[in-house]
Parts: C-alpha cells; sequence; structure tokens
C-alpha cells in the first residue's frame, strides 16, 4: 500500500514537473512568436499609405474647375482640418480605447466573443480605429483567416511605425461613408455641403454613425435609422465626457439639413485648358498618369474663370451654330505669361483637338510686328518710306516672287512703315523681308520671341506663309505689351501632392530680350491699325471694330486664302483669335474674315470691363512729333491729316512736310518758323485798340 502510494506521488511530481516544463516552452515559444512577430512588424517597415484620391484642379483663384477620380470621390485633410466633434464621435463609437491601446484592445474582443457566444451568433465587433485603417488600406474584408493574420500584421505595422495622430487622420480619410464618398472631406461635402471642419456636433454625430452601415445609416436613404445611429453616438459622446447630458439632448432634437450632393459633379470649364495643364503634368513634371488621376493632386493653375466665361460666350454669340467654322482662342498677362482663357474649339465634346496649341496654322500679317521689329533695330522708322506698288522680285537664281496686296489696291507711291503696318501692305513687308535678309525674321522668330515652329527662309514668309501656333503668337505679342521682357506661356503655379508638399512651383524670371524704347515705338505703331489718319489707297485694317473699341489697344489682323488671325493687346490683356476651317477650306466670305476681329474685339471690352483704363506709357528713350503720316515728315499747320508718332531719340524726323504750304513761305527745313514774342500785354494792348 506504502509502494502504491510513493508511485503515485512520483507519477504526479513528474506530471507537474512535466507541465511546468512544457508551459516553459510554450511561453518562450509564444514569447519567440511574439518576437519574431515585432521583429518581422518592423523590418518590413511602415506600410505605404497612398490611396487613390481625387486630383483637383484650381483657378487662379482657388476656385476648383476640374477633379479626376476613378469613381471614389476622396479628399485628404489634415486632422487640424477636421471638426474635433466629428473625430470625438468617431472614437467614441468606433474605439473608445484608441489612445490606450497598441493596436488591439484585448478586454474588448473577449467581451465580444462573450457576447458572441450568449447570442450564438456575431453581433458584436471588436476591431480598433488601426485594424479598420489596415483593413481599409490593404485588405478585402472578407472573413478567412489568411485576411485576420495579415490584418493584425499590418496593424501592428502601422502601430509600430505612425504616430496615434496619423492613424486617426488617415482612418478618417480612407473609411467609406457611402454614395461614392471615402474620406470625411467627400463624406461633409457630399451629405452637407461644407467642409469636415465645418460639422456641427449634430453632423459630427450623424456622420460618424454612417460607416458601421452605409446603406442602412445613410440620411439620404433613412433618416430614422440615420437619426436613431445619432442618438447611439451622442450618448455614447455623453458617457466618454465628450459632451453633457445636456448637449446629447439638445443636439438630439436638431434638424439636420441634407444636401446630398457631390461639390464637383463634373468637368465642364475650360475643358482644352484642363488638357494641357493634365500634360504638362505629365511630359514637364515627369508625373505618371495614375498619380495624375489618383495621386490626391492640388494643381493650381492661372485660369482666370471670368475671362474664361466671356471667351466661350462671345464665341457663341459671334460665329452662327450652323457655321463649319473652327477657332483657336488665347490670352495672357503680359507682364508674367499667364495663361487666363483658352478655347480650342467650337465644341469639346465633338472634338477634343485643340486649335489653340496644336493646330500649326499660316498667321498671315500677324508675323508682320516680329519683322518690323528687327527693320527698327536696323534703322527703320516709323517714317521710313518705300513705294507700294505692284512688284516682282527676283532671287535665288533668277526665281520670282510677286506679292499682292488685299484686292490688288496699292498706293503706287511712297508709304510709311507707320502706314504699312496699318495698312497691311505686302509689297511693304517683302521689301522689308529681303533687304534686312530672309534669316533675319528666321531666327529673331525662333530665338528673341519664342516660335516653336521654324519661319523658313522665303521671300513669302513676311506674310506669315510659315506655320505657327496660336499660343506661340499671342505669346510673342507679349513681349511689346509688357516692354520687351521674355515670358513663355504658364498654365500652372503650383503643384502639391496629397500630403500638401509642394512638388512644383513656377518661379518666374525677368529677362530683357527686346529694346524697350523700340518696343514702345513698335506699340505705338501697332495702334495705327485703328487710326483712320493713317488711311491711304485702302483704310486702316481695324477699320470695322474701331467703333467697338473704347480702351487703348495695339495689335495686328492677318489673313490667308485658309486663315483668319487677330492678336492684339491692352497694357493689362493680350489676346488673340485664329478662325478657320479644319481643312483648309477657302475663306471666301467676309463674315469669315471677320469672325476673329469681333471676337478679339468684344473679348477684350468685356474681361476688361471693371479693370481701369490704361494707356501705353511711353518710355524715357523714345519722344514723340506729328508728322504727316502719309510722307513721314514733320507736319506743319498747313497739313491736313497730322499724327501724333513716337520715335526713339535721335531717330526722329527734322525736315518738314512741304506739300500743303500753298502760297506761304517756306519754312527753314531745320528750323521752324519763328513764333510771335510780343509780350502778352502788346498783344492785349493790339487786341483793344
Amino acid at each position: 500500500m506504502e509502494l502504491i502510494t510513493r508511485s503515485g506521488m512520483e507519477k504526479t511530481k513528474k506530471y507537474a514537473r512535466a507541465a511546468v516544463i512544457l508551459s516553459l516552452v510554450f511561453s518562450v515559444l509564444v514569447l519567440a512568436g511574439l518576437i519574431g512577430v515585432l521583429t518581422y512588424a518592423k523590418v518590413q517597415g511602415p506600410p505605404p499609405l497612398a490611396v487613390p484620391q481625387s486630383t483637383l484642379i484650381y483657378d487662379g483663384e482657388g476656385k476648383v474647375i476640374g477633379e479626376t477620380n476613378t469613381g471614389e470621390k476622396r479628399y485628404w485633410v489634415n486632422l487640424e482640418q477636421i471638426s474635433p466633434a466629428l473625430i470625438e464621435a468617431t472614437i467614441a463609437i468606433e474605439d473608445k480605447n484608441f489612445y490606450q491601446h497598441y493596436g488591439f484592445d484585448f478586454k474588448r474582443i473577449a467581451g465580444a466573443a462573450l457576447a458572441d457566444l450568449k447570442a450564438g451568433a456575431k453581433v458584436q465587433g471588436a476591431s480598433t480605429i488601426s485594424q479598420q485603417y489596415a483593413r481599409n488600406l490593404f485588405l478585402t474584408h472578407d472573413k478567412t483567416w489568411k485576411r485576420k493574420i495579415s490584418e493584425a500584421l499590418y496593424t501592428l505595422r502601422i502601430e509600430m511605425n505612425y504616430s496615434k495622430k496619423e492613424i486617426l487622420e488617415g482612418y478618417l480619410n480612407t473609411i467609406y461613408y457611402g454614395h461614392g464618398a471615402y474620406g470625411v472631406q467627400a463624406a461633409s461635402q457630399y451629405y452637407f455641403g461644407k467642409d469636415a471642419e465645418s460639422l456641427t456636433l449634430a453632423e459630427a454625430a450623424m456622420l460618424a454613425g454612417v460607416p458601421k452601415a452605409p446603406s442602412y445609416y445613410s440620411p439620404i436613404n433613412s433618416m430614422e435609422n440615420a437619426k436613431k445611429r445619432q442618438g447611439i453616438i451622442l450618448d455614447a459622446m455623453n458617457e466618454d465626457g465628450f459632451i453633457t447630458k445636456k448637449e446629447s439632448d439638445t443636439t438630439k432634437a436638431k434638424h439636420v439639413r441634407i444636401t446630398g450632393q457631390h461639390a464637383h459633379q463634373s468637368v465642364e470649364t475650360a475643358p482644352y485648358f484642363q488638357d494641357v495643364v493634365k500634360n504638362i503634368l505629365r511630359t514637364e513634371l515627369g508625373l505618371d498618369d495614375r498619380t495624375i488621376e489618383m495621386g490626391g493632386l492640388k494643381v493650381y493653375t492661372t485660369l482666370n474663370t471670368k475671362h474664361q466665361e466671356v471667351a466661350e460666350k462671345v464665341v457663341k454669340e459671334q460665329i452662327e451654330e450652323e457655321s463649319d467654322i473652327q477657332l483657336g482662342f488665347v490670352s495672357m498677362n503680359p507682364k508674367n505669361g499667364y495663361v487666363t482663357a483658352m478655347v480650342g474649339g467650337r465644341d469639346y465634346e465633338e472634338s477634343p483637338f485643340n486649335r489653340a496649341v496644336q493646330a500649326i496654322r499660316q498667321p498671315g500679317s500677324t508675323i508682320k510686328p516680329l519683322l518690323y521689329y528687327s527693320a527698327l533695330q536696323q534703322g527703320f522708322t516709323p517714317a521710313t518710306t518705300m513705294k507700294s506698288e505692284l512688284t516682282t522680285f527676283t532671287f535665288d537664281e533668277n526665281k520670282t516672287y510677286s506679292p499682292h496686296n488685299y484686292n490688288n489696291k496699292y498706293a503706287n507711291d511712297e508709304i510709311t512703315l507707320a502706314q504699312a503696318i496699318a495698312l497691311s501692305d505686302n509689297v511693304y513687308a517683302v521689301k522689308t523681308h529681303l533687304f534686312m535678309g530672309q534669316d533675319t525674321l528666321t531666327k529673331s522668330a525662333k530665338e528673341t520671341f519664342g516660335l516653336t515652329t521654324p519661319v523658313k527662309k522665303y521671300p513669302s514668309s513676311a506674310l506669315g506663309t510659315s506655320g505657327a501656333r496660336v499660343i506661340d503668337m499671342v505669346n510673342a505679342y507679349n513681349l511689346f505689351a509688357n516692354g520687351g521682357y521674355k515670358v513663355k506661356p504658364v498654365f500652372i503655379t503650383r503643384v502639391e501632392d496629397w500630403a500638401g508638399t509642394i512638388i512644383y512651383e513656377e518661379e518666374s524670371k525677368k529677362e530683357q530680350v527686346l529694346d524697350p524704347d523700340t518696343a514702345y515705338v513698335m506699340t505705338h505703331m501697332l495702334t495705327g491699325i485703328f487710326d483712320p489718319k493713317l488711311n491711304d489707297y485702302s483704310t486702316v485694317t481695324g477699320i470695322q471694330i474701331r467703333n467697338d473699341a473704347t480702351r487703348h489697344y495695339a495689335g495686328k489682323s492677318g489673313t490667308t486664302n485658309t486663315d483668319n488671325w487677330m492678336i492684339g493687346f491692352s497694357p493689362q490683356l493680350t489676346a488673340g483669335v485664329w478662325t478657320g476651317y479644319d481643312k483648309g477650306k477657302d475663306i471666301s466670305l467676309i463674315t469669315d474674315k471677320l469672325y476673329a476681329k469681333k471676337i478679339w474685339v468684344n473679348f477684350m471690352e468685356e474681361a476688361l470691363k471693371d479693370e481701369p483704363v490704361k494707356a501705353f506709357k511711353p518710355t524715357k528713350g523714345v519722344i514723340g512729333v506729328a508728322i504727316n503720316p502719309h510722307n513721314g515728315l514733320l507736319a506743319t499747320k498747313d497739313c491736313p491729316v497730322q499724327r501724333f508718332t513716337y520715335f526713339v531719340k535721335g531717330t526722329e524726323p527734322t525736315e518738314h512736310c512741304k506739300e500743303h504750304l500753298g502760297d506761304h513761305d517756306a519754312p527753314n527745313e531745320k528750323e521752324p518758323a519763328p513764333k510771335d514774342k510780343k509780350p502778352w500785354y502788346k498783344k492785349w494792348a493790339d487786341w483793344i485798340f
């Protein structure tokens, strides 16, 4: 008996010892496993938290004009930009111990397991905010063990590498709130028509209840269900000390107004402009399509929404709906090259081909100011005269070229450079071109004025037969408008990534490329297209729109058999229009030839309606004198037509006009006629007596 007892005790000790050893081994294994899991999570490092987000495109005043997304409306906001009431409501209902646990709330897990066991079904969740964030970012919502293990590992990685603030911010920006709205900003805008930072307590409590079952608790689908869920959340906020019992009861009784509309329904503003912006993001900033479409970028542009609306309205008003005429239009701020409006065609839906930046068309006489600037640099002045007559030029081994003026009208006499521009005399232009050398225009168009299409070394290039883009030509005129500073077309001023980090910012650099005095003389000559004083064998080319212009403008029109242009500027704004047919159909009707001018002047007048009227300010190196515009000589009191004209100092004419002196003695060519030098009192006495 004693032996049996002793034997039993030995067995008990043996089993106890084995149990202790196994427990120790199990504990070591569990500890080793835990250390291994933690080490793995740490070695893996922080998981990438990038999620698909809508890219927003803003105009120059910060108003959203476009959005890209893949069906998920999501706009990332910082935690500071979210209503504190929404943050508190979310924590109260989703994860009371969020700031105390390390990713897993084991007490809550045990409680949920016990509740499920009693009910015999899954009735209570125990996922923390960190776990839900991990699931939203990287996993599906199936209920397999593999998914649960992956969720745990991602949760550990998130908790070990990100702060609670970063986790909460990420969660609130990724969770689904129903109706295509992902994240609190998109949801706030959809349900309540306001930003997340402006939510009231009632709105915040209602919104915090939606993610549990977006279809069931959406106030759009069922206000009754939404209000019940709101009440539960307000009670939880009261229990956790976020609000008082009185605040909870008062808020439950409040009516909540629901909007039910996304902030940015569709992209309708300046679609041609937005296409250019996206192309710049792709080609110049090196961003891939996925980043552009879903990277949550904030792209700040130069678009002036008012200018854009005016441009589109004017086009519709001026071109008949049944017409096949197309157009390319660009307006720019001459000081910095900012593109303020763009129309690339009559209907973007029918044709997204952008005629303002993609089409290469003959600019016609709008190329002449670039030619004449070089002429001024080489000794020409506004008073330089050449004969306007039908001329055949011989060049390059007996090749001939005979340019024609519009309607084959010629002065058959000398005309001034100022007149040649105002009347758009082609013979004068070709003579100037050949006199300077055909490579002069080719070189200056590219190197000085920034044309991206080559001007060929042909006599006819002086008349704009080499193709050019609308945006390049408008930008070239900017140099006259801004006093000779080099600018380039600017569409984007700044780009931020989803986190608000600036990844691109436009840097403007001032570089003087034109002589400011010569640029001003050229600008003043371009005002001549509206001045009947320069009429001769034909009227000035801007005569049809002269009565529509109420400001100081300078510009030039251009016409070929297939193209019609008008480019011009005020001190504040430059704009250019091309009109014509896509397939190069002949422009034969007078109305076809007036479209560009009418669109241009109506745009300029309406776009600048609320701006102060400014004149072109003469530079210090120029001098203005009255001349006879027909011969370029200093005008006398007998000249029937006088025009005040600017010259670079030292190049102004010194000889007086003798054509209209009649029987009067001609004044000395070098010295003006002596003035009456009687004292004022003698003049007064003569008048009295």
